[in-house]
């Protein structure tokens, strides 16, 4: 869920390249060389997501925690992670992977250009009814009441300079899993785009749908997880800005308020000291539960953490370059603190399910999970048509 926050006829993009799927890479925030994503990977990286969602949302009772510390103490009063099973009725998944799921699901009929584009916004209509005890953003509500799908522009709403929010960024992973390959970028950039404004006409809020997206396809690339940040400022969002401009929709207003998105991510390579994509990586001297709420707060607009469209996968690349391969260390930092935790967590756990399976994972923490078999479904969609 994101607040409502206070802000201030060339290539369409749609055509896909055939180009093939780049070589992997190897770094050592990143797995090995020789290890593709397989269709194993695909549903590692859907169900994960849900997993993440449903403990970072508790029943709305992390979700709206404020204090890492307090959640971390209530995790291990349960017996810690690994005696945790997620599943209905205390483990729910969020208004974030319902419509997650409503845009994979769009995705996974092949549809491409305008047809997908209302087909994205009849299944956010669709996803709005399954919002009971879910928490879906006030922004999001308002815009998806707008949406008229099938119908001449139907799938746009108007300029939301209150727009900021994660609620595009949330849903959006799955995009990369649609179009995972670099010759894709502009699909990849479009899709994300559109169908992140249709409820965050902002560019901070659709631009944090165009990170996501970009994030789960640079996972599936194997790209080393210390270049992601400086392929989205440099090559993403000038292709999202060309983008805007070339579709004259909103160009005045969002290039007003288009600065900010990437001076912020810049601010944060910089503080990580992956500027030139290498590293090594910064971290504070002490980065514990209690400092990263205050650090996390540093990335935010609102000082609710991880509750807009650049600091949600900002948290969420700054966990999976912190974690590896342990998913205790990835929940502890994408999951159990005090933002908008569940937000973080789905765009996460997508990456690193892409990067690791399920290997490590408590198999409690997922077998029983809301949405499992949708989820699943959807995986396998996705990777027959991303090869």
């Amino acid at each position: 869920m994101e607040p409502q926050t206070a802000v201030a006829p060339r290539d369409s993009g749609f055509s896909e390249g055939s180009g093939r799927l780049a070589g992997t890479y190897s770094a050592e925030t990143c797995v090995a060389v020789g290890r593709p994503a397989s269709v194993e990977h695909y549903k590692a990286a859907m169900v994960l997501s849900g997993t993440g969602d449903a403990l970072g949302y508790k029943n709305g009772n992390w979700e709206f925690c404020r204090s890492g510390p307090t959640i971390q103490k209530e995790l291990q009063a349960l017996g810690g992670l690994k005696k945790i099973r997620v599943q209905l009725p205390d483990w729910p998944v969020s208004d974030d992977t319902v419509l997650h799921l409503a845009t994979a699901e769009a995705l996974a009929t092949g549809k491409d250009g305008e047809d997908l584009l209302h087909e994205v916004a009849a299944r956010y209509v669709e996803g709005m009814k399954d919002m009971v005890g879910r928490a879906p953003g006030a922004t999001t509500m308002k815009a998806v009441s707008q949406l008229r799908p099938g119908l001449k522009g139907g799938y746009r709403v108007p300029y939301n300079p209150r727009g900021a929010g994660c609620g595009a960024a949330m849903r959006s992973m799955c995009i990369g899993l649609r179009y995972p390959r670099p010759d894709q970028l502009s699909t990849l950039v479009a899709v994300a785009l559109e169908t992140g404004r249709m409820t965050h006409n902002h560019p901070i809020g659709f631009l944090g749908s165009v990170a996501s997206a970009l994030f789960t396809s640079y996972a599936v690339q194997r790209r080393p997880i210390t270049t992601w940040g400086l392929g989205l400022i440099n090559k993403a969002c000038p292709a999202a800005r060309k983008f805007v401009q070339d579709r004259g929709f909103d160009v005045e207003e969002t290039e007003r308020d288009w600065g900010y998105f990437s001076d912020k991510w810049q601010w944060y390579l910089d503080q990580r000291g992956i500027s030139d994509g290498k590293g090594p990586v910064v971290w504070p001297s002490a980065y514990g539960p209690a400092e990263r709420d205050k650090i996390y707060k540093t990335f935010s607009l609102s000082g609710w953490a991880g509750a807009c469209g650049h600091d949600a996968p900002m948290i969420a690349l700054d966990a999976l370059l912190g974690a590896g391969s342990d998913w205790e260390e990835l929940m502890s930092r994408a999951t159990f603190h005090g933002g908008d935790s569940d937000s973080t967590a789905v765009i996460a756990c997508c990456c690193w399910g892409l990067l690791h399976g399920t290997e490590g994972v408590p198999k409690g923490n997922y077998s029983n999970l809301e949405y499992r078999e949708r989820l699943e479904r959807c995986a396998e969609q996705l990777y027959a048509l991303s090869r």
